[in-house]
């Protein structure tokens, strides 16, 4: 029983992280969207950067992605609150609680895919974050996609009546 417990808390652990960055990426719209122009126009990059014309200057589309990021946040932490919720209530049958990981299984894809598709792929390597000195997210997603990484391996694992 305490590993479908600690599969629990570590579901809702990231159903609290993903509901504190959206609503911190909402609730401080404009500091926290300028990290996110200033990836997209690399603006912040090495001067003279050869891959310059990949910037984007659009502020609507910087709007749009800051929103789309905010947006995955969400789906993370509703997938993960609720995930989090059917394994609690079928914590005491095995084969209920396997079958019921489902909806966190996908909270934590989701998270890995926007942390590591969004921040280490396509900012990092697209549009240059890496060179940044003030727009440089890599790290944090990087320690992100090992944590959701890890709990997706944990919670994936099948459980039986028999574990501790």
């Amino acid at each position: 029983m305490c590993i479908k417990i600690s599969k629990v808390v570590f579901i809702w652990a990231i159903a609290l992280f993903a509901s504190l960055a959206a609503f911190s990426n909402f609730s401080d719209y404009d500091s926290n969207y300028k990290i996110v122009s200033h990836v997209l126009k690399m603006d912040t990059t090495f001067p003279d950067n050869k891959s310059m014309w990949r910037a984007i200057d659009s502020t609507v589309t910087h709007h749009f992605i800051f929103c789309l990021i905010i947006l995955m946040e969400a789906v993370i932490a509703l997938f993960c609150w609720v995930g989090g919720f059917r394994l609690y209530l079928s914590r005491k049958d095995s084969d209920r609680f396997n079958q019921a990981k489902g909806m966190a299984v996908v909270g934590l894809a989701v998270g890995v895919v926007l942390w590591f598709t969004g921040f280490i792929t396509i900012g990092g390597e697209w549009f240059m974050m890496w060179q940044s000195e003030v727009a440089n997210g890599q790290q944090a997603a990087f320690r992100l996609v090992v944590i959701f990484s890890t709990l997706l391996i944990y919670l994936v694992h099948p459980d039986n009546d028999n574990q501790a």
